[in-house]
């Protein structure tokens, strides 16, 4: 089940929050649990156990863990607790493309291949995996004390609003909202949380499905890819992939604030920065914290004594993330590529933006985000040369996709709601609609503007064949 199907917004959506809303206040985590199970168990019905079991397993572990004094033995509950999830996670993402692999050098040396039956990944295994990391790891580190509730330690984990695409929440950051959050659950943030999830909504169902569908349409055909097709191709996915995901991010923390959880921001106008460092302070903001906090700062992070050692830092950690985003070598490049511009940008690039101007560094970031969206998104190394290829043949003969006026209009508000925030005007209208304190006619005037679009996003859906989700790949 995602948030932009039928099923979610007119059944599981409106009876769970009638419920929510009417059960009294020692019922509501129940029935968010309950909720949760079921949406989860909707669309992986085998894999709801795995979730149940592991959150026993860890919850006991770090019970044990924060009750021993001896530092050894905490190292050692630490250790088995992040062995045990990243094994899980390593066994249903990543044992695919290591026997794929494997059978790849053993076939060139004439060797007998591994027999191996290929899994399916759980929905949103990457996501829950790190959270239960963040879990672990804060108790282990005292940011926080445990929960001592087994139920609100479920919650944490299989809160449905950000289980399969999060925003990653640190466990520290909503430890307190469990059970402490009742004094947001009023009648403005449910009207504040719903506006934020159909704004997110309109930017998947309209604009992302439409780059989508041009996108698939140009890359379905590799053979014959033409230079204007290529460039098409790559920008319509460009802004597919933000506005799936930014507006995914929106329907989870309007869905949050809906039952009273205060969720951290997770995109801020990301092809507005001046820079691949900027850009990952911007895209995907919970990704970058939880890679910073828990991989980036324990390996030195800056405070090395070597350059050398600092650029390694950097580049490794971009590894470790386009490999968390998928596996397949291609996300590995796509990491890798992040992470060498990064490298670039602390020798002396950041020196050539500010010469330049904002502007001017605006344009050549997006230039670079683009060309590395081409790792991203076609799964095949040859694929992806052969995009390549096309992009830089300059043979402006070639033909180029029949576009419709709907992917064209929809392209004009994709750049337009990407980069509205450069001139101050902009961004003091994003503050208004997502920040600041909502007046009676603000409330008005969002509702009617928001009731509209939903009622048009659902018609939209229940018409179309295509509404696929990014993110359910990782």
């Amino acid at each position: 089940m995602i948030f932009s199907s039928i099923v979610f917004l007119v059944y599981f959506l409106p009876v769970l929050l009638l419920v929510y809303y009417i059960v009294p206040r020692y019922l509501k985590n129940w029935v968010l649990i309950a909720g949760s199970i079921f949406f989860y168990s909707w669309g992986a019905p085998r894999f709801i156990f795995v979730i149940l079991s592991t959150t026993v397993v860890d919850f006991y572990l770090v019970k044990m863990m924060d009750a021993s004094e001896g530092r050894l033995r905490r190292r050692l509950l630490l250790t088995l607790s992040i062995c045990i999830n990243l094994g899980l996670l390593f066994y249903f993402k990543y044992s695919n493309f290591f026997i794929e692999n494997m059978n790849v050098l053993l076939g060139s040396l004439n060797v007998g291949t591994i027999t191996w039956t290929k899994l399916i990944l759980p929905i949103g295994i990457s996501f829950y995996t790190f959270e239960t990391m963040t879990y672990v790891v804060d108790v282990y580190r005292k940011v926080h004390k445990p929960l001592k509730n087994f139920w609100e330690y479920q919650l944490y984990i299989i809160l449905f609003p950000k289980l399969i695409a999060g925003p990653i929440i640190r466990y520290h950051e909503i430890a307190d909202q469990i059970t402490g959050r009742f004094k947001d659950d009023n009648v403005d943030n449910r009207l504040i949380g719903f506006y934020r999830f159909v704004l997110g909504l309109s930017k998947k169902v309209f604009i992302a499905n439409t780059m989508g569908a041009v996108a698939d349409k140009v890359f379905g055909n590799m053979s014959d890819l033409s230079l204007g097709n290529a460039w098409i191709g790559i920008l319509a996915y460009t802004f597919q992939i933000y506005f799936d995901f930014s507006g995914y991010s929106d329907m989870a923390i309007g869905l949050g604030k809906m039952f009273g959880f205060q969720f951290p921001e997770n995109f801020n106008n990301p092809y507005t920065s001046q820079g691949i460092t900027e850009f990952w302070r911007r895209w995907h903001i919970t990704l970058g914290n939880w890679m910073r906090n828990y991989l980036y700062i324990p390996l030195g992070g800056n405070r090395v004594n070597s350059k050398l050692r600092l650029f390694f830092n950097l580049w490794f950690v971009f590894l470790i993330s386009g490999l968390w985003h998928g596996a397949s070598w291609n996300f590995i490049i796509w990491g890798a590529f992040h992470g060498f511009f990064l490298i670039f940008e602390r020798i002396g690039l950041n020196k050539f933006y500010l010469w330049i101007g904002r502007i001017p560094s605006v344009i050549i970031t997006f230039f670079i985000v683009v060309n590395g969206w081409v790792f991203f998104r076609l799964e095949k190394f040859g694929d992806a040369i052969l995009c390549f290829k096309a992009m830089y043949s300059f043979n402006f003969s070639d033909s180029i996709l029949s576009l419709n006026t709907q992917f064209e209009f929809m392209f004009i508000l994709a750049i337009l709601f990407s980069f509205f925030v450069l001139p101050g005007i902009g961004q003091k209208l994003q503050n208004i609609v997502f920040f600041k304190t909502y007046t009676l006619s603000r409330h008005l005037v969002m509702t009617v503007v928001t009731a509209l679009l939903f009622i048009f996003s659902v018609g939209a859906i229940a018409s179309s064949g295509y509404n696929p989700f990014i993110y359910f790949r990782f």
